[in-house]
């Protein structure tokens, strides 16, 4: 006989509270979901001081040329934005295209074309800045597939709840593990793919393999990207987001390669990192400064 396992169902009953809950704050207005937000921000910056020491760092030694009072002024941005970025996301579940269009404006949504008319499926590599979240809004502009790729979650029951907010406005998620897989068939099949990249992911200890000076540190890149387009021979763009004020935000898609079996080894890694370094320097509050991007070190 199989032994009741408490701890097991009482996760499963606050996963779907959670989860209803979310469901609930999605079908409010974004003003009212603001101020949910900007208690967050109370709670988390002031109360808990969530990861505070991890953000503190990350600035530091990635402006080493800043004054305390800039750092504690990007730090506070930043904790404002993480906690809109949260309230953001859960919106996707219920907002209507023409508010998403309106919040998120692609500057240039015709981009893909002359790659489509070559039979030619894109890259898209952006990072963790402004809202990445948003940009599942490509998929009402784009004729073919968009491919976000994520990493599934531990819990079902969130994995589940994210799964259905990326794919609302009509992108198909792609499992990390099933990425090569899934592109090769399509490619196979004939079918015009846009696949969406997260640059700036820290890789696993398997795969520090690429090392380079992001953010005046020593840092691992992931390399998939680029092998995969060469593997494919597939166009690479990189997604500059940009945010315009709160709730707002506008993006476009800069030209990295069209022929990246003809470019040089890690240049098309080394080309991305660049471009998302040089929008973080324009505006540092915006990036994802909880994330452990440091926690290996070379040779470690």
């Amino acid at each position: 006989m199989k032994s009741f396992n408490t701890n097991f169902y009482m996760t499963r009953f606050f996963s779907y509270l959670a989860y209803a809950f979310c469901r609930f704050l999605s079908f409010l207005p974004l003003w009212v979901l603001y101020i949910f937000s900007d208690f967050v921000f109370f709670i988390i910056y002031r109360v808990i001081a969530y990861r505070k020491k991890v953000v503190n760092q990350n600035l530091r030694n990635s402006f080493p040329e800043k004054s305390s009072e800039e750092i504690r002024k990007i730090r506070k941005e930043f904790y404002h934005h993480f906690c809109d970025l949260f309230i953001e996301t859960i919106k996707l579940w219920s907002i209507s295209q023409e508010e998403i269009l309106k919040r998120c404006v692609c500057k240039n949504p015709d981009f893909y074309l002359p790659y489509k008319d070559q039979g030619k499926s894109i890259i898209a590599i952006t990072g963790h800045y402004g809202n990445w979240e948003w940009l599942s809004s490509l998929a009402i502009h784009v004729v073919g597939e968009f491919l976000p790729i994520y990493k599934p979650l531990h819990n079902q029951v969130f994995d589940k709840m994210y799964i259905q907010i990326r794919e609302r406005l009509g992108a198909k998620t792609l499992a990390k593990n099933d990425t090569l897989r899934t592109m090769i068939r399509h490619k196979n099949q004939g079918h015009f793919t846009i696949t969406a990249f997260i640059g700036d992911q820290t890789p696993n200890r398997g795969n520090l393999h690429y090392w380079t000076n992001f953010l005046n540190q020593d840092t691992p890149i992931l390399q998939g990207a680029e092998r995969i387009a060469k593997k494919l021979d597939q166009v690479v763009v990189y997604t500059k987001m940009t945010k315009i004020k709160r709730g707002y935000y506008e993006y476009e898609f800069i030209p990295i390669t069209d022929k990246p079996k003809e470019t040089e080894e890690n240049e098309i890694t080394e080309l991305h990192t660049r471009m998302l370094e040089d929008i973080i320097n324009e505006n540092p509050s915006y990036w994802l400064w909880t994330h452990k991007r440091w926690k290996h070190k070379r040779n470690s």
